[in-house]
This record gives structure tokens, sequence and C-alpha cells, in this order.
């Protein structure tokens, strides 16, 4: 969340950031019920000095009548003081809840809109992929070279689900050490991560765990989810903790199965694996210093082009609009791949996302750290698809198609392949 003790000073500023990213927030009820708080903490507090002098009275020796009235006296406070710590709790509960909806804010070069297709394009990396014939998309691709299974899998798990089968198969593990290899070199500590994660951690993350909009699978009694992302797992690693300035930054890669509901995710767009409720992920976390962080969601950035440069795939960056940003998110970058067989011909894809939260999420999980005079403060926390398996194979099944139906693969990719192709 933000610094609340800003609801004022910043007043106008946080509601124009609400409308700008086309959120509905009353900023002045949370304002009221933070007075109303300090109010009730207050009141409490005199009560509690009143009962203290109350009871220090009764120490002495005193005639029996003035003894019954402190008693009696005693005994109100102690049921006034209760009322108020009763009150207390429902408006700090209302006033939190309703206070952890106002999003961060946004960087002043974000481009303001509603919808993603108000994002800015920042640049392109390559022409998108032409051919002398008529393309086919990943599904078509799968299903004739025998790699995708999604019939058999929607029959077994439902809809949105898959089997990969043959040099899918390897390709899924090439990536995955593709991509591991390159933030090795790039100094982050690899990690495999727990797919399940406490309800408390999605929260400070800024996930939904519950309600018909969750896009995460509860798992019912036992207060934990599935994640949707190893963002969860990587910035719950410290959460309610201290760190030192000179450990700062902190690089993690997080390997993962990544579970999402999808609600609402249909349409053509939508279709085979490019919108799917499970997929494999190799995710980028920084925890650094305030200074730091926006030089560093640059180089998360650019670790990204790297990645999908290496893989050959045609792609622009796109500075994302306010209102497609979440609200966790103060700056996000994504990389939109040219995917041929998307649309009737060709369009780019989201496929990377790297996001600078500041210190939104880290005031949510209590991750702080002491600088060299001894100030304790809040990190800033930053994340990044390193790549999203899945998509990353709709990608190269669609630029890579050959027209004798067979698919070339990315001369990155072969030493970890053992193939250079895939035909049958």
């Amino acid at each position: 969340m933000i610094d609340l003790r800003e609801l004022k000073t910043r007043r106008e500023e946080i509601i124009a950031n609400v409308a700008n990213r086309g959120m509905q927030v009353d900023v002045d009820v949370i304002i009221a019920l933070q007075e109303q708080r300090s109010a009730l903490m207050q009141e409490t507090e005199n009560l509690r000095a009143r009962r203290n002098e109350n009871a220090a009275m009764m120490k002495g020796k005193m005639e029996s009548d003035r003894r019954a009235q402190l008693i009696a006296e005693g005994k109100a406070l102690k049921e006034e003081i209760a009322a108020k710590e009763s009150a207390l709790e429902e408006v700090e509960k209302t006033y939190l809840a309703m206070a952890k909806t106002i999003p961060n804010y946004a960087h002043s070069a974000a481009p303001i809109g509603k919808l993603d297709t108000e994002n800015l394009e920042i640049r392109r990396w390559g022409e998108p992929t032409r051919f002398g014939f008529v393309p086919k998309d990943h599904v078509q691709l799968g299903e004739s070279l025998d790699l995708i299974d999604f019939d058999t899998a929607t029959r077994v798990s439902g809809p949105k689900f898959y089997y990969l089968k043959n040099e899918a198969v390897i390709l899924e593990l090439a990536l995955q050490r593709y991509a591991l290899d390159i933030l090795r070199k790039r100094g982050f500590t690899l990690t495999i991560t727990p797919d399940i994660a406490r309800e408390e951690i999605l929260e400070g993350i800024g996930f939904n765990p519950r309600g018909e909009e969750s896009n995460i699978y509860a798992i019912e009694g036992t207060g934990t989810c599935l994640v949707g992302t190893a963002e969860i797992t990587l910035g719950g690693y410290h959460a309610n903790k201290i760190l030192q300035e000179q450990d700062l930054p902190i690089r993690l890669s997080g390997l993962s199965h990544c579970f999402r509901r999808e609600a609402g995710g249909a349409g053509q767009y939508s279709k085979g694996l490019y919108r799917v409720h499970q997929f494999s992920k190799v995710e980028m976390f920084v925890y650094c210093l305030p200074s730091q962080s926006e030089e560093i969601h640059e180089q998360l950035l650019a670790i990204e082009e790297e990645i999908f440069q290496g893989l050959e795939i045609p792609y622009h960056v796109v500075d994302t609009c306010t209102g497609d940003l979440g609200a966790p998110a103060y700056r996000k970058f994504d990389i939109e791949a040219w995917m041929p067989g998307r649309g009737e011909k060709g369009e780019y894809g989201e496929v990377t996302s790297t996001s600078n939260c500041t210190d939104y999420q880290a005031r949510r999980l209590n991750i702080r750290y002491k600088d060299a005079q001894g100030k304790i403060q809040h990190v800033h926390l930053l994340n990044g698809t390193a790549v999203a398996i899945s998509r990353a194979i709709v990608a190269i099944l669609e630029n890579f198609q050959r027209e004798d139906g067979s698919i070339g693969m990315p001369k990155a990719l072969v030493p970890y392949l053992g193939f250079d192709e895939i035909r049958r």
C-alpha cells in the first residue's frame, strides 16, 4: 500500500491517480476513517490513563465510601474502554481494508489511458515474420506434428489445459534452461519455488485470493492458494524481515508452475496455449534500495529483450498505460512478440512484463532494510518475466514454421534441444 501518512498531504494527487487508472476508490471516505481512527485511539488512550490514575488512587488508605466510589468509577472506565476498543477495532478493520484498495502512485511518464490499446510503443526489434504461404497457428501446428493435445486434456482436466508431447516437452525444458543460464550470468540466485502460498502473502503482493473476480485458485479450508506466478513466492521470501543495506540489491529467479482461473478469458486471442489455466514460467524478482529501482527496472527489461532477441522472435516494447498497470505497479513495460497465427494477418501478443512496484508491496509484506545511519525504511520490489513457457512456444512454433509443415528451431536453443527442427 502507499504511505498512509500522505493521504491528506497528497490527496489531490491520489484522487487523480485513481481516476487515471479507471478505478473506483473513495479517498475522502478513507481519510474520514483515518481521522475517526485517530480520534478513537486518542480517546482510548485518555481512558486508559484515567483507569491507571484510578488504580493508583486505590492503593492508599481511604474511607469505605471513597473506595466504593473509586471501584465504581474503575468498573465504568473498564466498560467504556472495552466499548471504545471494540469501536476502534471495527473502524481500523474497515479503514485498512479500504486503504489497501488505493493503487500505487504512477510514474509521471506512464501513458494515461484505460485500455491496453492505449499502451505506448517504445521500440521494435525485428520485422514481423512474413511467409510465401498461408501460415498456420500454433494449434494447427501442434496437432499436425503431434506436439500438443488439447482434446484429451479437456476430457481429463477441463478446458484450457493441455498435454505437451514429444519434441514440445524438450522445447519446454530447453526454454527453462536457456532462461536460467542467462539469469545466472546476470547474478540472480536460482530457485524452484513452491506452487502454493499463504493467502496473506498473495494479498501482500496484490492478488485477491477470493471472490468471483479472483484469478487465483484457493485451496479450500487451508488458507492457501495455488500461485499464479513465482512473483508471489519470491516476494514472500523476505516477508516480515529487516534486510541490511549492504546486501541490496537481492536478485532472485524462480521457476514455478503458474495456475490461473482466467475468469472471462475468452475470445480468439485466448485460444490454444496463449491463455491457459496452468503453465511454467521463469520469473525475476529484485529487492533493492529506493534509489536503485528505476535503473534496475531498465535492467530487467534489457534481460527480457536479450532472451527474445536470442530466440530470434520479432517483438515490440510497450510502456503500459495507467489503466492497465494493476494496483501495485508504479511503471510497467511489456514485450509483445509477433505471432503470425494471431488474427487474420498476425499480431503482437504479450510474452513478458516487468514492473517496478516501488515500496507498495513491501509495506504490505513488511519488508524493510536498515540503512547506514541505522534508520529502518521499506525496500523497493520489482518483478519481471524471464520467459513464460507456453507463450514462448506459441511464438516459436508460429514464427519458425515452414511451408512443408516442419518447424525450425532458434539457434540459441539447439544446444539445449539436441535437434534443430521438428518434422514428421
